[in-house]
């Protein structure tokens, strides 16, 4: 059956009405308004009743009179599945209602909450050509009709009973155009909400992403070189070969520590981390992996204190192109010089080269994601060959909001 494969059942498009948001049309629509079409059914056939009483001249409210404005109401249900319908059928209803002599009153506000309804729904010239010729009928029948029509001994009706009627439609149709128009704008607002909310959502996905990617990429390179080692050293040199081991358990320690730390970001939204994120405080530590890898790193200039966003930029910049010349690079040997003046870091990488592979320098994803990190922060990234051989990474990150020591 249906049911027992998760389709469609009981007309829901896309699900149970308790699946859908609260502003969901479509959950919107798959609801009937009892309570409203009850309470307004209630306010037609009393207030009607009462109304009966001070305009004797009419006909009196017998069976057919409570059946036509049981027949203005009901429909009142299926406003929102067929608005169009319930606006022309509310409207009939009400013009044979006068039509036939029946007391005045507040069978009319139907035809409001119809009209009101086909406007909110989008269908603008249905509810105006509805109460357009629920006005026309009922000056037709006012003004020349009314010889034949209950109750006898009518008179014409004067001017002024139609210009309040043609009043009270333009003030129907008035409020239905202000409603529409309020509910178009509190669509557009909740679709920009929703499309801020998603922009944030990819903006944090590819933030993640850079994390990880320099991550794994600098503590997988580290590992990868002194497994290399390891297995070269196994046989002859076992002291070595240990020491390439301890590195490994330590790099991929870290690793994993730091990817937790990422991935926590995920279990609890807006939580603060447990640990701080990584800055250029841990430098030491990334020439030491650095010369496990068998890389020597000397340092020019002494790395500023930062805000924790630039900080971070700057040391993730630091360790992917650190982690390019370990693995594009046949220099064992690289500089890193820190410069820092009118708010603005200057940090540069350079190394000897020569080139190890047609992808030296890093220019995949790790350039891409330097690039993406230093134009966060309003800054550039500039990697190229040095005229001299190597290669350079310079990276010029704005930070106006330095902390002194």
């Amino acid at each position: 059956m249906e049911e027992q494969h998760g389709g469609p059942r009981h007309g829901w498009r896309y699900g149970p009405p308790w699946a859908h948001g609260p502003d969901d049309p479509e959950a919107h629509r798959a609801r009937l308004p009892w309570r409203s079409t009850a309470a307004l059914t209630a306010v037609v056939l009393i207030g009607t009743t009462f109304a009966a009483d001070s305009q004797p001249d009419r006909v009196p409210l017998d069976g057919y009179a409570r059946v036509l404005l049981l027949a203005a109401c009901v429909p009142l249900l299926w406003r929102h599945r067929h608005p169009v319908a319930v606006a022309c059928g509310t409207a009939a209803a009400a013009l044979l209602y006068t039509a036939l002599g029946y007391p005045y009153g507040p069978v009319f506000l139907a035809v409001a909450a119809g009209c009101f309804g086909a406007v909110v729904a989008g269908h603008r010239r249905a509810a105006w050509t509805a109460v357009g010729l629920l006005w026309a009928g009922h000056v037709l029948v006012a003004l020349w009709l009314y010889r034949w029509l209950p109750p006898a001994g009518d008179r014409a009706a004067g001017p002024g009973q139609e210009i309040v009627i043609a009043t009270w439609v333009v003030a129907v149709a008035a409020l239905s155009e202000l409603a529409r128009a309020r509910r178009e704008q509190w669509a557009r607002e909740r679709a920009d909400r929703a499309e801020a909310a998603r922009r944030r959502a990819a903006e944090e996905r590819l933030r993640m992403a850079r994390e990880l990617h320099d991550v794994l990429a600098h503590s997988i390179s580290v590992i990868n070189v002194q497994a290399s080692m390891g297995l070269a050293l196994l046989d002859t040199d076992p002291e070595q070969a240990r020491s390439a081991l301890t590195t490994i358990k330590t790099a991929s320690k870290e690793a994993l520590g730091e990817v937790r730390q990422v991935l926590g970001t995920l279990r609890a939204p807006g939580a603060a981390p447990r640990s701080p994120a990584p800055g250029l405080d841990r430098l030491p530590e990334l020439i030491e992996q650095a010369a496990a890898a068998g890389l020597t790193v000397e340092t020019e200039g002494e790395p500023p204190r930062l805000p924790p966003g630039a900080d971070l930029a700057a040391f993730r910049i630091l360790q992917e192109a650190l982690t390019n010349v370990v693995r594009h690079s046949g220099s064992r040997h690289a500089r890193v010089h820190f410069e820092y003046g009118d708010g603005v870091l200057r940090l540069r990488i350079d190394d000897d080269g020569p080139a190890a592979g047609t992808d030296a320098g890093g220019s995949g994803h790790g350039l891409a994601g330097m690039r993406e990190r230093a134009a966060a922060l309003g800054g550039t990234i500039e990697a190229g060959p040095r005229p001299d051989g190597g290669f350079q990474v310079l990276a010029v990150l704005p930070s106006h909001l330095r902390e002194d020591q």
